[in-house]
């Protein structure tokens, strides 16, 4: 298994395989709040949770930051009998110190990162099923190629989280039959979001079938897309 190539700048992880950062310099939790949160309005649709499980699926696991976000809305919002199962993919892992050293300054979620930490350093190729929070919060870590693992998934989101690193640094996350694979894994209502505002990904979304929107960017980005499986 081969683990991420990173270098550390201005205490942030930086993506030396991809030449880019892993979340937003000016704010990478405030970055996750509104791209993947409010757009997919998770909030909302925790408080209204009419079900016992709801799946969020997600290209490109990075630091774990998104996961977090996620996992902290649900408890803070979904119903008490109520499960969260986060489907993420990553190619390249952090190792468990660069995992642990990319969390330690997101304190609101330290018990959690705790929780997680004593499984991650048992990563392998393929599924890793890790859980928290009394196992409230199921995470299904896959270790492979996005293309390859999605095709092995048979659960469908009710939320997509559209992350990995920018198109023009690593297309094989936005391609064609990338799309495809994710309309197979919708349904109608499911969500999306996603940082990039390319024209390619927002041709594959709609050619996939998705009803795409798009919003002002977080920071420095000028553009965001979101949207709906029609």
């Amino acid at each position: 298994m081969q683990f991420a190539n990173i270098q550390w700048k201005n205490q942030q992880p930086y993506s030396l395989d991809f030449d880019d950062v892993y979340y937003s310099s000016d704010d990478g939790l405030a970055e996750t709040n509104y791209v993947f949160i409010q757009h997919n309005q998770l909030s909302k649709r925790f408080t209204q949770l009419d079900k016992n499980c709801f799946t969020i699926i997600e290209t490109g696991f990075g630091t774990g930051l998104n996961f977090f976000c996620a996992a902290q809305h649900f408890l803070a919002h979904a119903p008490n009998h109520a499960t969260l199962q986060f489907i993420s993919i990553e190619r390249y892992p952090l190792t468990v110190v660069d995992f642990i050293k990319a969390n330690r300054y997101w304190f609101v979620f330290e018990q959690m990162v705790n929780q997680l930490a004593s499984n991650y350093i048992h990563l392998a190729e393929g599924l890793n099923k890790l859980s928290c929070c009394d196992h409230r919060i199921q995470l299904d870590l896959w270790v492979g190629d996005v293309s390859h693992v999605l095709p092995q998934i048979n659960t469908p989101a009710d939320a997509w989280f559209l992350d990995g690193f920018a198109p023009s640094k690593n297309s094989d996350m936005w391609s064609e039959t990338l799309f495809q694979e994710i309309a197979r894994l919708s349904r109608t209502d499911t969500t999306f979001a996603t940082f990039t505002s390319a024209g390619e990904a927002r041709r594959h979304l709609q050619e996939a079938g998705f009803n795409v929107r798009k919003a002002t960017g977080f920071g420095k980005k000028r553009e965001m897309l979101y949207g709906v499986y029609s």
